[in-house]
């Protein structure tokens, strides 16, 4: 067998244990999701605190205040708690953030990419299409009104046509309109003063009269900001804002 034929095991197991981590964690909320719908909470946070707390386990008779611990009920709690320890005692380098798989999305998201600008730049750098690619199942309980609050803190006039692009591969990812409804008021908030920044930064310039090169410049960008304008509508009807 020549050496390129030769299977990278560990590379299999490792997109395996995301894929599988993923499935499991669509899986969970999914459940909590209904089960809150069936029990008719009176309000969107009990909602979303029920989906947020979907990996707790109820604790049991033997597991008492004071007794031997024997069972780690909250193992997400724990592990995060690790993750910090070794943190604290090992110097963190920083990855590039190439995630193939929306689990590696959900890690690499809140672990490696701390601050509102790496998160906009990382957004920027994937791209659309990747984004919807890698969420074409579901965007994920939540994590979708991140992603629109990072967005309109960050977005800049020079990104307006990639920020539109995110925006509109986003509206391709299974159960977005769902999605979009259980956004947070704050979340909405944020979305709505997106979209008014895609517009007030997709509004003509003057231009003064007498500079044929700068008439010239803005009839040939012209053509390109109506197609954006054109999507920007179509986009406002799809993330419900009014």
């Amino acid at each position: 067998m020549q050496r390129n034929d030769v299977i990278d095991f560990k590379a299999l197991e490792k997109e395996l244990q995301a894929a599988l981590a993923a499935d499991e964690k669509y899986k969970r909320e999914n459940d909590a999701k209904l089960r809150a719908m069936e029990q008719r909470v009176p309000s969107y946070e009990d909602f979303r605190n029920i989906v947020l707390a979907s990996h707790l386990k109820p604790l049991e008779r033997k597991d008492k205040m004071g007794g031997k611990k024997s069972v780690i009920w909250n193992c997400c709690t724990t592990q995060e708690k690790t993750f910090q320890d070794v943190a604290a005692e090992i110097p963190q380098v920083k990855t590039p953030f190439q995630p193939e798989t929306s689990a590696e999305f959900y890690r690499d998201w809140r672990r490696h990419l701390e601050s509102g600008p790496e998160r906009y730049q990382a957004l920027l750098q994937l791209g659309g299409p990747k984004l919807g690619r890698l969420f074409q199942t579901d965007v994920g309980f939540g994590l979708l009104g991140e992603l629109l609050v990072v967005l309109a803190e960050h977005v800049r006039p020079a990104d307006r046509a990639a920020v539109l692009g995110i925006l509109c591969n986003l509206t391709s990812t299974g159960r977005f309109s769902l999605n979009v409804s259980l956004l947070s008021h704050t979340e909405r908030e944020s979305c709505r003063g997106l979209f008014q920044k895609l517009q007030a930064m997709g509004a003509p310039r003057p231009v003064l009269e007498g500079h044929p090169q700068e008439e010239q410049c803005v009839g040939e960008c012209s053509s390109g900001l109506q197609e954006e304008d054109g999507l920007l509508q179509e986009l406002l009807g799809l993330y419900q804002v009014h």
